[in-house]
């Protein structure tokens, strides 16, 4: 396992164009060969070899050490299911283990056994469900590493009639590309092969192509290079990041592509077994495996194999436990897909109070969500953004308990929980679906700048395969236009994750961004600026109260690190679902907390309000509270509102429309106590659209506490 720069295959395939030669295909990212591997979780990475402590120069001393030490297939599959795994990827052939084929080969140039470990490795695990991916290298760098030459180029010479160097990149490569050959054609069975890293032999004989027509149900995986005919992109041993188990800010390649993350169980040491018995990190293990799993990446979890194929105690211990505790809790990862991402579900990542962890969603019912909190909060509260969904029940998976729960503003709150699991803590949502979303086929979009062939249309046509591309630009909008004027609630946004959050120098992710409203797409008023953090997943943009307006523009002004823009999709929320039991707020009802306040404060201290809080006006005449009220026609409408006047003395208001007084000197009289609220009602001549009604103080005593304004 290494980390390489791109290889000369780039150049050479323009040199190949300019001569004539056909282009290499390009592979689908979505292909029914990649099936079983999509609706996998994870895998087991076995890197054994020669190289295996304590190490063997002769192939055949080799050989008989693992089968006079009992090697077995079975135990590798068994061992797998323990861990709720779906394939293994066997990696003798690897550069630093000594180049040892675990099968027998007729090809000469390194270690080829005469029992046939692959072969029964891939029949044990037919037998079993489990899948096979062989590992392949491209690297002779380690050719003579402790000293012994690993590669035979004479041998490999005189099989092919012709002088090749196996010590260099071009003969090393030809006979690879024999081996890979070799191997698809004798395993049928065989599910793919992972390769690392590309050689520019492979490409420009058109490696990939052959085995495409040669073997089109194999799937292919790449480390660290995301080639294109490749199915799957593997991100190894990603590591910095906080927390240390969320191991998707690392990778920088959007779904529906397939994507995988290769770590070791022990977290320190080489990728196989050199004599110690190293210790395994359950908590960041465990966190790695489930928040790839809520992010739609495949986990391949690396485990250092013995020269007889038993597993060191700390991780054949460590086997052992995950088969319950995964098994406690398996619904919520099998057969789900990430939430928060291309199929919908809660919202991921940073909860309240120091929380963190992933969402799933069922592939078999939709609405079906669960929450993983693997870093509990510091309290006993867990918030979580619903992105929509009415919630009807929540559970924790483990123990069955019913968990108390409230919903409102687009957030669940789940209350006095006190048994949070020292991993991972599940929730299991119950929800009647979504609601509340504003129908992306009503809406038509456009945007101040689209790279080619990547339109705004794209951010809103549910197909993740496609997205807008702001391209370079510094500020740069994304418009929705509704048709007709609107209530709005939110925004909500699945930025491309093909970028870091970590390193955050990598990420394409909105920073500072306004929201700008519009009934004409020409006059427009900012109602939201603000910045949004960064992180993967749906994120959300909160507009005041009751906006209404046919025309919505979101304005990214700067990025959190790399200067580029793409959105998968784009949405609005005409309102939040559920409610929790409570009133939901009229849409013709606008709060005071949220218009224009002058000469004056929004508080909370005086029970009874609606919404968020009440204005308190200053004890000074002009003193105001402004709305922006929507009406669908033009007419005379009754308009209520909400007051408190906790002392005797009447406190008058003039009422205006759209700059014209309506109301003069509209009395509001002492309540008896300011938790007392009583309504006025006056009628108003509203213009079709957006209004402007204000609210003014006409003494010296100011206004009362106003609550709200209802149509």
């Amino acid at each position: 396992m290494r980390k390489t720069l791109r290889r000369l295959g780039v150049l050479m395939t323009a040199a190949l164009l300019v001569v004539g030669v056909s282009t290499p295909a390009q592979a689908e990212v979505l292909h029914p060969r990649q099936d079983w591997l999509r609706a996998s979780t994870s895998g087991l990475f076995l890197h054994w070899g020669m190289r295996t402590s304590p190490g063997y120069t002769s192939c055949s001393a080799w050989e008989s050490a693992v089968t006079d030490g009992g090697w077995s297939a079975k135990y590798w599959v068994d061992e797998a299911k323990k861990l709720h795994a779906q394939y293994l990827v066997l990696a003798s052939f690897h550069s630093r283990l000594g180049y040892a084929r675990a099968w027998p080969s007729s090809i000469p140039g390194s270690c080829s056994t005469k029992r046939d470990f692959l072969g029964e490795l891939i029949e044990a695990a037919d037998k079993e469900g489990v899948k096979v991916i062989n590992y392949m290298t491209d690297d002779p760098q380690w050719h003579n590493e402790g000293g012994h030459e690993w590669l035979d180029s004479s041998a490999y010479s005189k099989y092919k009639g012709k002088t090749v160097n196996l010590q260099e990149r071009p003969g090393f490569g030809q006979f690879s590309y024999d081996n890979f050959v070799e191997v698809m054609a004798r395993y049928p069975k065989l599910a793919g092969f992972w390769i690392d890293n590309d050689n520019a032999y492979w490409e420009q004989n058109g490696l990939y192509e052959r085995i495409r027509k040669d073997r089109p149900d194999m799937v292919l995986s790449n480390n660290n290079e995301d080639t294109p005919i490749m199915d799957t992109i593997s991100n190894e041993q990603k590591t910095g990041m906080t927390p240390s188990y969320d191991y998707p800010q690392a990778v920088y390649t959007a779904a529906p592509r397939l994507i995988e993350a290769c770590f070791k169980l022990p977290s320190g040491g080489a990728w196989w077994y050199s004599g110690s018995n190293s210790t395994v990190d359950y908590k960041l293990t465990l966190g790695r495996l489930i928040t790839n799993a809520g992010s739609d990446v495949k986990a391949l979890m690396a485990e250092t194999a013995m020269v007889n194929g038993k597993f060191p105690s700390n991780q054949a211990t460590f086997n052992n436990f995950t088969n319950t505790y995964l098994g406690d809790i398996w619904e919520s990862i099998g057969g789900t897909s990430g939430g928060g991402y291309l199929n919908g579900g809660l919202k991921p990542g940073f909860f309240n109070d120091g929380a963190h962890g992933v969402t799933t969603v069922s592939k078999a019912n939709p609405n079906l969500n669960y929450v993983h909190v693997i870093t509990k909060p510091s309290g006993s509260t867990l918030k979580v953004r619903d992105n929509g969904y009415k919630v009807s029940k929540v559970t924790n998976l483990r123990t069955g308990a019913a968990v108390s729960w409230t919903q409102s503003g687009g957030t669940i709150t789940l209350s006095g929980i006190s048994n949070w699991d020292q991993y991972d803590t599940v929730f299991k949502v119950e929800t009647a679906g979504r609601e509340g979303i504003i129908p992306p086929s009503s809406y038509t979009m456009s945007a101040s700048a689209s790279g080619s062939g990547h339109p705004a249309s794209a951010a809103a046509d549910g197909n993740y395969q496609t997205y807008w591309d702001a391209t370079g630009a510094g500020t740069v909008s994304l418009r929705f236009d509704l048709g007709s004027a609107k209530k709005v609630s939110y925004v909500a946004l699945n930025q491309r994750e093909d970028s870091t959050t970590y390193p955050a120098s990598g990420s394409a992710r909105i920073k500072n961004y306004n929201v700008y409203t519009s009934n004409d797409g020409s006059n427009w008023t900012n109602v939201k600026s603000g910045s949004l953090p960064n992180h993967r997943g749906v994120q959300f943009i909160d507009l005041p109260a009751n906006t209404t307006a046919r025309h919505i523009r979101v304005e990214k002004t700067s990025t959190q690190g790399k200067a580029q823009l793409r959105i998968d999709e784009a949405w609005l929320g005409s309102g939040y679902a559920g409610g929790g039991g409570g009133e939901p707020t009229p849409e013709t009802r606008f709060e005071a907390e949220n218009g224009v306040v002058t000469q004056g404060v929004v508080e909370s201290n005086h029970a009874g309000f609606s919404g968020t809080g009440f204005v308190n006006y200053d004890n000074v005449a002009g003193s105001s509270v402004e709305f922006k009220v929507n009406s669908d026609v033009a007419g005379p409408k009754q308009v209520t509102l909400r007051f408190a006047n906790g002392t005797t003395v009447n406190r008058p208001l003039d009422i205006s429309v759209n700059g014209q007084l309506a109301v003069d000197e509209q009395a509001f009289a002492g309540t008896g106590a300011w938790t007392t609220w009583q309504s006025v009602t006056v009628t108003l001549n509203l213009e079709a659209g957006e209004n402007t009604v204000r609210a003014v103080a006409t003494t010296a005593n100011g206004g009362p506490n106003l609550d709200y304004l209802e149509v």
